[in-house]
């Protein structure tokens, strides 16, 4: 089993994908349908959470063929043909590889199967795409094409057979039934169509809007002769989807204009055709949901209008390469090393971030929790991506995703549907997450280095308000449902600037710390499943990361003030009891609350709103100050080693106030995630980062299963500290090799110089993604590889905006500084071609860059130098530097399309 790749693009193929269980791939519209598809044409479809056209999936009934999309031919003579795959008598032979041979190719957002039968001596070539159609309507087009390969005339009547769910996803257990006789169901000329009366969620009962489709037309745009519209009457007595006893019995089926009540069906009869040999017959079908406010006909006008728009063959074909070249421009990263394999893995890695802001955390079958969105970290590193690919819709979105930071520096975690928007906890369930507040500067802290925008700092935001008060351990009685601002004494909303945002999400965390002076680990960090250690537990792992945070604001600080001319910041009066200077409360756990007890009482409901003026370098200075102290503390504390001298960082304290990490009677004990941020913030030395890299080697690296291991086995159910230990060793949270960590490990590795050590990380996750005969995905990152080297929760992972990330700005070294475009390469020999070159393709500062890297030599990273530059055929002389520069004047002076070569020697 294995791909192979068509095109430069990304676009591949494979055999027989449907002997592999788990594949699904996401097709979707921009706004609107958001799909999964199997090979066979199961999965889902649906536009939110209380609007799925075809029946919920999750990966554990993927292959529930309820929820196929089918299309079959009544073969005179012979008997029922699916072009699709889906009946008794294809999963029969499934396996035998004596009647049916089948292909799959695919690229961004489409997929096209083909299917050949020698019983039937039929050929088949079913493709699908989500057209842009509007804000209210969005569709599903399946093109099938069926071709005579026998050598005489075959009579076949054509049915399309869809199940239409047409309801909330919370029905799929509650009230199944009975929201199946809310449906109102009628065939129109062209389908079928289902417009419940009301809905049953979550949200109470409705009356309903939104009408849900499956309609058809033949290449010509010729109407359907019958329709079979209720799931009952076409599988029949006894019957099923892989058998339905409707075609068995060759039922007529219904005329247009006849209405029904029922689980809905799209059964899409046409005409008997005479196919002669080599001929081939194409049909189009749409599946679809049509909402807004119109009435029910209205919507049926709708719905026949535009399919109007796509009823023949070329409409269709037309639309199909449109909706190509749509989405192959938004993926503008395009790379070139020696190895293709990897650089078609980097283009689908770098189409990830597109799927994330599509699909949120939900929709596809192995993220079958949520409904729908983005948590508060997804907000933040999905816009790592969006940075490099379209920097210029960031600056927005990172104004209002500042709006959901509360006075007392915790956030909201309930994003909604519209950007900016933010809503209370949903249930009354009050969590902190103690890492929210590292994400916005990592992110902003790269939208500064890559635009050079330093004014966003000074932009006003407000803060989100709920009842959620004084770090999530109170409750507000005085706040209202509707309140979302935090408001002053005189009921005005109180704007902070960005800057004060910053510092008041980096201070009240160093403030907050447990018995071991380390920041509390409240409800969990990154690692949600570290969430039952709420009362002693520690994170350590995340004190580096704010203590690294500290230091970039330290400097950020001081280059703004060295930029504008201002010696003051202007920030909330309140901030001053956070900003004190002193050694002796930092090493006081006791006094360290009592001052961040003092700043949160002035935030409970109502705050002052008064301003104040602080000298910037006493504000850097003494932000330099907690971080070193944060630093050396950490070393001195936390440093472990086993009885070999291998050493590491601890990185948590359990419920019990217990060290986790370490040499334990149950075995070493080794977090990746506690080594990740000690080398990313520089906690770690040079001599500890290669003692740590020995360690993570020793106790975590598997290359048969794609590399670093999140954790060792602590062979018990850890009950102090996190669900994670209940899941079996080598899944998800517990042991995977889990591609967001491995992904920031290597990250780490080669900020900090260890290109070899990085690169071997990246590899192995690389290597393992695209061995489909192990991996079990198609091309791109998972969430994680388990301990069978399986790929899981595919598509919607941090990990793809982290991979491209360290591929463009550590790997090529392509990066902005302050708005310059920096260039320091630390590409290994091996990943230069034949002709020793390498090249990535990017727009940075408005402007497209083609950026070529001449190795002449074939020298090993670390050897080579900077020789050259050649900016548009103008030759820079650059004999032993280690970067080439082009400053933001010279970047906003050049012309739009822009090609350098970086002669190394």
């Amino acid at each position: 089993m294995e791909y192979k790749f068509l095109d430069e693009n990304g676009t591949f193929c494979m055999d027989r994908p449907e002997n592999n269980s788990d594949f699904y791939f996401p097709i979707a519209a921009e706004n609107g349908i958001k799909s999964a598809v199997t090979p066979n044409w199961g999965g889902d479809s649906k536009w939110d959470q209380n609007h799925f056209l075809l029946e919920p999936v999750s990966v554990e009934n993927l292959h529930n063929n309820r929820s196929s999309r089918n299309f079959w031919c009544q073969v005179k003579g012979i008997g029922n043909w699916s072009v699709t795959g889906v009946s008794a008598e294809a999963n029969a032979a499934k396996f035998t590889d004596c009647q049916e041979e089948s292909q799959m190719e695919a690229g961004y957002m489409w997929q096209t199967t083909r299917r050949s039968s020698k019983k039937y001596q039929l050929q088949s070539e079913v493709t699908m795409f989500a057209p842009e159609v509007d804000e209210d309507f969005s569709m599903e087009v399946m093109q099938v094409k069926v071709t005579n390969i026998g050598r005489i005339c075959a009579f076949l009547t054509p049915v399309a057979a869809v199940p239409i769910y047409g309801r909330s996803a919370d029905n799929i257990r509650d009230h199944r039934h009975v929201t199946s006789l809310l449906h109102r169901i009628s065939t129109m000329d062209c389908g079928v169509e289902v417009t419940p009366t009301m809905s049953f969620d979550e949200r109470g009962h409705q009356e309903n809007y939104t009408t849900y489709f499956v309609c058809g037309v033949t290449g010509e745009g010729g109407k359907p002769k019958r329709f079979y519209p209720t799931l009952r009457e076409f599988i029949g007595e006894g019957g099923n989807l892989e058998r339905p006893r409707a075609l068995i019995e060759k039922k007529e089926g219904h005329p247009a204009g006849a209405s029904f009540t029922g689980e809905a069906f799209g059964g899409i009869k046409f005409e008997e055709i005479c196919l002669e040999p080599g001929e081939t017959a194409s049909y189009t079908i749409f599946l679809g949901i049509c909402k807004g406010s119109g009435t029910r006909e209205e919507k049926k006008e709708k719905i026949a209008k535009i399919i109007e728009k796509y009823k023949t063959e070329k409409l269709v074909e037309e639309a199909f390469l449109k909706t190509k070249e749509k989405w192959k421009n938004q993926v503008n990263v395009h790379y070139h090393t020696g190895e293709e394999t990897f650089d078609q893995f980097l283009n689908w890695v770098s189409f990830q971030p597109i799927l994330r802001r599509i699909y949120g955390c939900s929709f596809l079958p192995h993220h079958d929790y949520g409904k729908g969105g983005r948590g508060w970290r997804d907000l933040w590193q999905d816009c790592l991506a969006l940075l490099i690919m379209s920097p210029t819709q960031v600056r927005k979105m990172l104004l209002d995703n500042f709006g959901g930071v509360r006075i007392d520096g915790t956030n909201a975690t309930i994003i909604g549907e519209k950007q900016g928007e933010f809503v209370a906890d949903r249930n009354n369930i009050t969590r902190v997450w103690m890492d929210h507040g590292v994400w916005p500067l990592l992110t902003t802290n790269l939208y500064l280095e890559q635009t050079g925008d330093f004014s966003i700092l000074e932009e006003k935001v407000p803060y989100f308000k709920d009842k959620q008060i004084v770090r999530g351990t109170k409750t507000d009685e005085e706040w209202k449902e509707g309140e979302t601002w935090q408001q002053t004494k005189n009921g005005e909303i109180y704007y902070g600037s960005v800057l004060e945002h910053l510092l008041i999400q980096h201070l009240t965390a160093f403030y907050e710390v447990g018995e071991h002076n380390e920041i509390l680990l409240r409800g969990a960090d990154w690692n949600d499943a570290l969430d039952m250690a709420s009362k002693r537990g520690e994170s350590v792992a995340y004190t580096n990361a704010y203590a690294g945070n500290l230091k970039s604001l330290a400097s950020i600080i001081r280059y703004e003030a060295k930029r504008t001319g201002k010696k003051q910041l202007l920030l909330w009066e309140e901030i001053e009891r956070l900003l004190e200077d002193n050694k002796e409360l930092y090493e006081s756990v006791s006094d360290k609350k009592k001052c961040l007890d003092s700043y949160l009482e002035q935030g409970c409901h109502f705050i002052s709103g008064k301003r104040k003026e602080f000298d910037a370098e006493d504000v850097a200075t003494g932000l330099e100050h907690k971080a070193d102290w944060m630093m050396e503390h950490i070393r001195k504390t936390e440093w472990v080693t086993d009885a070999k001298g291998n050493g590491w960082f601890n990185g948590y304290y359990d419920d019990h106030g217990r060290m986790v990490e370490g040499k334990m009677e149950q075995g070493v004990r080794m977090m990746l995630t506690s080594q990740v941020f000690s080398i990313m913030a520089g906690t770690a030395t040079d001599e500890q980062v290669r003692a740590i890299t020995k360690s993570a080697d020793t106790y975590l690296f598997e290359k048969e299963i794609g590399g670093y291991r999140l954790n060792t086995d602590f062979k018990e159910v850890k009950m102090d500290l996190g669900r994670m230990f209940g899941f079996a060793y080598g899944e998800k949270e517990n042991g995977a090799v889990f591609s967001h960590m491995a992904v920031m490990y290597a990250n780490a590795l080669y900020q900090r110089g260890f290109v070899e050590e990085g690169y071997k990380a990246l590899k192995a996750l690389e290597e393992q993604a695209m061995n489909p005969s192990v991996s079990h995905i198609y091309p791109g990152i998972p969430e994680y590889f388990n301990s069978d080297g399986k790929g899981l929760y595919h598509y919607l992972t941090g990990a793809a905006s982290w991979y491209m990330l360290t591929v463009i700005t550590q790997m090529f070294g392509v990066r902005g500084e302050k708005g310059a475009l920096k260039i320091a390469p630390k590409l290994k020999k091996e990943q230069f071609d034949a002709k020793n070159e390498a090249k990535i393709t990017l727009p940075f500062g408005g402007k497209n860059w083609e950026i070529c890297l001449k190795n002449q030599f074939g020298a090993e990273y670390g050897t080579y130098q900077i020789k050259k530059a050649v900016w548009n055929q103008t030759e820079c002389q650059l004999d032993g530097a280690e970067s080439f520069l082009l400053t933001k004047e010279e970047i906003e002076q050049a012309p739009q399309n822009n090609v350098i070569e970086i002669w190394l020697s």
